[in-house]
């Protein structure tokens, strides 16, 4: 793969396949992020990386005004025509790095599974300019782990990743990662950090979950051939065990408050 490829612009190119299969978040983590920071109508946040709007309608329902930050033009296209009917949204297109927001005028910032195309150091840094005293920054994203109840299944996707990413899939996402993630903000002037670990499954057809990996950046990036190879081999395998799989996922939430 070439070295030059934006895997963060790839994301746009498959913005409908995105918003058709790309999952929300737990109830629970919008739980625990009002416990921490209560929103109302004089409330303002930033939401980094919105996507198709997988995390942005809980916290619209606060009354809560959102500025959406999206790279994708597609992306906030599709986010625009979604929140038309709620007039505290707004999206602004372009990189979150770049985008000129009032320091100290949000309430929260926070981005679900998107925050780690942003420099660590800018990200955190300007999450933290842009907060009031008192404010929130969150974090939180879905790592799915597939079949691991189905031990074949699962050696065989790994052996088709092997072959044609010349990688295995990453190994299950847990405690001591969100642990680590939670303690990147107190580098950065953040006080209170805190986070926590929720769970769910979902199954798919050999088809939906073609979908489903169509819609992620390295799948998106690869050379055609290879890419065409390796969704084969993963149609073929679910067919042969069964002809669904199941995704085990595990959100992590992150948080820190600016003293």
């Amino acid at each position: 793969m070439p070295e030059t490829i934006d895997l963060k612009g790839t994301f746009d190119t498959a913005a409908g396949l995105y918003d058709k299969f790309r999952p929300g978040y737990a109830d629970e983590i919008y739980q625990k992020l009002f416990s921490w920071i209560p929103l109302g109508p004089t409330s303002k946040a930033v939401e980094v990386g919105p996507g198709t709007g997988q995390a942005t309608l809980p916290v619209l329902r606060t009354g809560c005004q959102v500025t959406a930050i999206e790279y994708g033009e597609n992306f906030s296209q599709i986010c625009r025509e979604k929140f038309k009917d709620f007039p505290s949204f707004s999206v602004l297109t372009g990189k979150f790095e770049e985008a000129s927001l009032e320091e100290g005028a949000y309430d929260l910032v926070y981005s679900a599974t998107a925050f780690h195309w942003i420099p660590e150091e800018i990200g955190y840094s300007k999450a933290f300019s842009l907060l009031k005293s008192g404010g929130v920054f969150a974090r939180f994203a879905n790592h799915p782990t597939p079949n691991k109840e189905n031990q074949a299944l699962a050696d065989e996707i790994d052996r088709l990743y092997k072959i044609y990413m010349n990688a295995p899939h990453p190994a299950e996402f847990g405690e001591e990662d969100a642990r680590a993630l939670s303690q990147i903000p107190l580098r950065y002037g953040f006080s209170e950090v805190s986070h926590a670990l929720y769970h769910r499954t979902r199954t798919f057809s050999a088809r939906e979950y073609l979908s489903l990996l169509g819609t992620y950046s390295d799948h998106i990036a690869l050379e055609e051939e290879k890419r065409r190879g390796l969704f084969s081999g993963i149609e073929q395998a679910i067919q042969r065990h069964g002809g669904t799989i199941t995704l085990y996922d595990t959100m992590d939430l992150e948080l820190a408050r600016k003293p």
